[in-house]
């Protein structure tokens, strides 16, 4: 490979808005504000809901008995 070809792959701290830091690498070469992380993620912390538009979960719910 030429030795200058490739960006810097620096490593960098993550900052989510719940207070999550943790460091990672990337071509970005700054650190980085994220929303949402696996720590405060609804669907990593198990506590994602279901959006029913017009009844169609209770539908799928009823037709196969769950």
């Amino acid at each position: 490979m030429k030795p200058e070809t490739h960006p810097e792959y620096a490593e960098i701290q993550v900052t989510c808005s719940c207070g999550n830091k943790f460091s990672t690498r990337s071509t970005a070469g700054r650190n980085l504000g994220i929303e949402v992380c696996a720590q405060c993620h609804p669907f990593y912390t198990g506590k994602q809901k279901i959006v029913d538009t017009a009844g169609r979960v209770e539908k799928f719910r009823q037709k196969y008995s769950m």
